[in-house]
């Protein structure tokens, strides 16, 4: 009997031992859920609900700050009227989910009255196109497409989704579906830069060189925002490099030159490319 008793008090020491909140949650994967930041210098926990503002996008709706007794109990010290909100920006930080277990401590519900607000017209194609963009902005690509695609059905040309899905597809790696959806995003709008910046790039990565190399021309050409020309023919002459091509290498090189001679981060690779890809 007394061997019984000694294991059901360890295993009670054991799970008493395990960790109530458990930090390992990106913000992004946070949406709709009560989380808890790391203990603070004041001993104390902040908390509270994160959700999708269609304005800010990725927000915290901050609750208070509670502390973690020594019997496990979660003691809160909520705020008393005013509601603070905090946008969320892309980071490594990592929070924990609450346990429902102790939505009854901190005295607070699964789903907060309050969010009926923030849920009305889920499906309308700029709620759709707001996550999307969200979720590209924190690189959570996969997330972005699964909203992108939803808007797409809706209205494929609603303004800055094309390149909000192809900038999905480029992160994926899908760079055929990203030209094929730049392509008809260019005939529409042929002097945008940043339509014209993720064509080259999705060209360039699928290995049609040929076509990047058509388009860099006509991006320098005719859009106005000169501010990715740079990055368009440093991106291509490092493809030339890679496939050893030195006549089309050096038929870019003074081109890329000129448009990031003021980067010098991208003029010492230009220049190590040179020095190793000898015989213009």
């Amino acid at each position: 009997m007394k061997y019984i008793l000694f294991y059901l008090l360890l295993a009670a020491n054991i799970l008493q031992a395990q960790p109530l909140l458990n930090f390992d949650k990106h913000f992004t994967e946070c949406e709709d859920h009560w989380i808890a930041y790391p203990i603070g210098e004041d001993s104390n926990h902040i908390y509270g609900f994160v959700y999708i503002d269609t304005q800010a996008g990725l927000t915290l709706n901050y609750e208070g700050r509670f502390k973690v007794k020594a019997d496990g109990r979660f003691i809160p010290k909520t705020m008393d009227s005013v509601s603070l909100k905090y946008r969320l920006e892309p980071s490594n930080f990592l929070v924990a989910f609450i346990p429902e277990s102790k939505y009854d401590e901190l005295k607070i519900k699964e789903v907060p009255e309050w969010l009926k607000y923030y849920k009305k017209d889920t499906a309308t194609i700029e709620r759709l196109y707001k996550w999307g963009f969200t979720y590209n902005g924190w690189d959570q690509c996969a997330k972005a497409l699964t909203y992108l695609q939803k808007a797409e059905k809706i209205d494929p040309n609603y303004k800055g989704l094309a390149v909000e899905l192809a900038f999905s597809y480029n992160c994926l790696g899908r760079y055929d579906e990203a030209v094929t959806v730049l392509l008809a995003a260019i005939s529409v709008n042929p002097t945008d830069a940043y339509i014209n910046k993720e064509l080259i790039y999705a060209q360039i990565k699928s290995g049609n060189l040929a076509s990047a190399s058509e388009s860099c021309k006509r991006a320098i050409a005719v859009c106005p925002d000169k501010s990715y020309n740079g990055e368009n023919c440093y991106n291509l002459l490092h493809a030339f490099y890679l496939n050893k091509d030195r006549i089309n290498f050096y038929n870019w090189l003074d081109e890329t030159k000129k448009w990031t001679k003021d980067n010098g981060k991208l003029t010492k690779s230009i220049d190590a490319m040179e020095n190793d890809l000898p015989g213009k």
